[in-house]
């Protein structure tokens, strides 16, 4: 059975349109957590425009207190300083929850959202110190990764325990032409392949990023897949069908 952790990114912006605490972000955790969620993911990003420290905290606690078995699951940058606006930098955050996985992403305040892999061709000598800093604080650690070979040759060489696959190529392919289209099963046939490689030298797999319902059932056949985060298209979902019934439709699918 593949993971479901349950990305909280979109709770926490629809909140901070306004003033207040609705919806809360724990409240969202326990009910996941109750359709069978086996993980919980949050994306703390150092503008703070969804996700915010104390939110963090509030569900390490949750899941420490409540829930110790449900995996607490930490993006971000590891270069994201600390900022005026109270964001204390990705580290410190790290320091102070110690999830059981830290996923590593190259964004910036300048992308809507997390839309490549890491390039790790060059100049990553400061990755691997935080790769081997995230460890020393009991986390595992997972790169966010394009299905490219010789990035997961590297990805390995840095001691990441596992990498999470883009899949945003895949599912605009399948959205514009469909399950069966030879364009589609090319996609999932790239991410079929780094998953076996990935594999053969011993990394973990992970996948993220617009999985949904509809092209979600084929790429869950993924071989080795461990784990998908999803939290934009539950939220997109929820608006029609309720969060809970979401969460449980998602579940089925990956048992």
């Amino acid at each position: 059975m593949t993971l479901l952790s349950v990305n909280l990114n979109k709770i926490a912006l629809l909140r901070n349109s306004r003033l207040g605490d609705r919806p809360s972000v724990v409240n969202a955790a326990r009910q996941a957590i109750e359709q069978g969620a086996l993980g919980i993911t949050v994306h703390p990003r150092p503008d703070q425009r969804h996700i915010h420290p104390q939110d963090v905290y509030d569900l390490a606690r949750l899941l420490k207190e409540e829930y110790p078995l449900i995996e607490f699951n930490i993006e971000g940058n590891p270069f994201a300083a600390p900022r005026d606006n109270g964001y204390p930098g990705f580290d410190a955050i790290i320091k102070a929850t110690s999830p059981q996985q830290v996923t590593l992403v190259p964004d910036n305040d300048d992308q809507l959202t997390s839309d490549h892999g890491w390039n790790l061709s060059e100049g990553t000598t400061l990755l691997k110190e935080k790769i081997a800093f995230y460890h020393s604080v009991g986390a595992r650690v997972s790169l966010f990764m394009d299905p490219i070979r010789e990035q997961i040759i590297a990805a390995r060489a840095h001691e990441a325990e596992r990498i999470e696959f883009y899949t945003g190529p895949y599912a605009e392919t399948y959205w514009a032409n469909g399950a069966t289209h030879p364009a589609t099963q090319a996609s999932f046939a790239t991410y079929t392949a780094a998953a076996k490689f990935a594999l053969e030298i011993g990394l973990g797999i992970n996948a993220g990023h617009d999985l949904d319902q509809t092209n979600l059932p084929l790429f869950a056949t993924l071989p080795g897949l461990q784990e998908v985060s999803i939290g934009h298209a539950i939220i997109c979902e929820s608006l029609e069908s309720g969060f809970a019934p979401t969460i449980r439709a998602y579940v089925d699918i990956l048992t």
